[in-house]
């Protein structure tokens, strides 16, 4: 499913009868939030809000655009999440892995690699309008301001690309950008590749140049979380069954999506390179991070002569975030299952925030099989800092987390099956041993054999087949159809 820009997938939404269109006068400043929060956190899942009548703004905004399962499907244009990893497979024709480390990528087959490669173009919609030098105001933009303990607002929807100073690599990142100042944003650090860039730039002398995008195709957004994929574009195209059209900064060499509604431009300063005090950003777990962040300085701010600002508003879930988390965890079934085949699926709840705790569902063969997928799941950098992971067996469907808990309480002996581990800590995370170091521990919830326990593990309760498919064909005449 292709989607040029924000408005196709709008008018997408619009003729699916999932957004609705705000007419009152609304405030960045945490009325947007609040709003879009309790939408989100609806039953069923709210719907795409579009507030036109932003205070002190000429530009609307667009909020929970892709906070519900139909909301993802129509942006992965799929009929449901479970086809994804089918899906994923099918588009980018696979080819199988030559080695272990190939593994730990999603590899188009050669026949399929250049067919959607991004296109270069000159000319491009978010380029209508190009303000450079003085002219660049954040102020003017309609960023919100979420919650109450940030003191400013933050862009939280945009593609942040940067070249990495001595591989010359590039990197696409989704962080918060806090906007400290008319022409100033402070970029939230929070993955140690981008330390690595921005150290690498600082210290040998160098200003480091950043593009930040804003709207375009949606999937962008949930792509763009995936940090195992080696070329995000290449990968949304494959995915859109499109080529992702680029085109080059007015101020720097980095290409940016031509669909955007917003570029930012600008370079972090070596010799200036932090806010002058510490900012703070709202985090999915529910806390606040303060610190002081890279200063990125802007040179040029373009956008359409239309333009819509798309927000994504970080809170407690269920939220947007959980949405797109769902979505990335389905593509990203593709990879774990080539690296490790007896996985059959995986699931982090939505009161994981996206990150604390994954179930994952097994095909059992040998002994002690779950300890090895346990570490093997934890030397992926993507799920490293997972504080939880529970193994289950075939029979057992992660999707159930009621499910996933009874089997916890039945099948485990703790001082056997509960596995302790030391990782990285995240930078959001309040609940580290150290600065740096935290702690994790899986549970391996599988029936035992054997040779994993003294005693014999019993037979599970269930009805035989014969009696299961006679019950479904006399329902009906139970009076139960109903």
């Amino acid at each position: 499913m292709s989607h040029a820009s924000l408005a196709d997938f709008l008018a997408l939404l619009q003729d699916n009868n999932e957004l609705v269109r705000v007419s009152a006068l609304v405030d960045s400043s945490i009325e947007i939030a609040a709003i879009t929060d309790r939408a989100t956190k609806a039953t069923p899942s709210g719907p795409a809000l579009f507030f036109e009548n932003v205070k002190n703004s000429t530009i609307p905004v667009v909020t929970n655009l892709l906070g519900s399962r139909r909301r993802i499907c129509l942006c992965l244009g799929v009929s449901d999440l479970t086809e994804v990893c089918g899906e994923v497979e099918r588009r980018l024709e696979l080819a199988q892995p030559a080695s272990w480390l190939d593994s730990l990528k999603l590899v188009p087959s050669r026949g399929s690699m250049g067919q959607f490669a991004p296109k270069l173009v000159k000319t491009a919609a978010c380029q209508q309008v190009v303000r450079v030098g003085r002219d660049v105001n954040l102020w003017d933009l309609p960023v919100p301001r979420n919650w109450k303990g940030e003191l400013d607002p933050v862009i939280t929807s945009g593609q942040l690309a940067v070249v990495h100073p001595q591989t010359r690599k590039l990197h696409l990142f989704q962080s918060p950008l806090v906007v400290a100042g008319q022409s100033e944003l402070g970029w939230y650090d929070e993955h140690p590749v981008q330390r690595d860039i921005i150290h690498a730039a600082i210290s040998s002398g160098q200003n480091l140049p950043v593009s930040i995008s804003l709207g375009g195709d949606p999937l962008l957004c949930v792509a763009t979380g995936l940090p195992w994929v080696g070329d995000v574009r290449g990968f949304v195209g494959q995915l859109r069954g499109a080529s992702l059209e680029l085109v080059r900064c007015r101020t720097n060499e980095i290409e940016v999506p031509a669909g955007s509604e917003f570029i930012l431009e600008g370079y972090i300063d070596a010799a200036n390179s932090r806010t002058s005090r510490a900012r703070t950003v709202a985090r999915g777990n529910g806390s606040y991070v303060s610190r002081e962040l890279p200063l990125i300085q802007l040179t040029a701010i373009t956008h359409r002569a239309n333009p819509v600002f798309p927000a994504t508003v970080v809170g407690l879930p269920p939220s947007e975030e959980s949405w797109i988390t769902a979505a990335r965890e389905r593509i990203q079934l593709s990879m774990v299952k080539r690296l490790l085949p007896e996985v059959m699926d995986l699931h982090q709840p939505f009161s994981a925030a996206g990150r604390n705790i994954l179930f994952v569902r097994i095909r059992k063969t040998v002994e002690f099989q779950a300890r090895r997928i346990l570490h093997s799941l934890w030397g992926l950098e993507e799920l490293g800092q997972t504080k939880m992971i529970v193994i289950v067996d075939e029979d057992v469907d992660v999707q159930n987390e009621a499910a996933v808990w009874f089997t916890v309480g039945t099948n485990t002996c703790p001082s056997r099956d509960f596995l302790f581990s030391d990782g990285l800590a995240r930078d959001d995370d309040y609940t580290p041993l150290t600065e740096s170091l935290a702690s994790r521990v899986g549970i391996d919830a599988t029936r035992k054999s054997s040779r994993e326990s003294e005693r014999p593990w019993p037979e599970t309760l269930q009805a035989s087949d014969e009696m299961m498919a006679r019950v479904t064909e006399r329902w009906a005449e139970y009076g139960l159809a109903d």
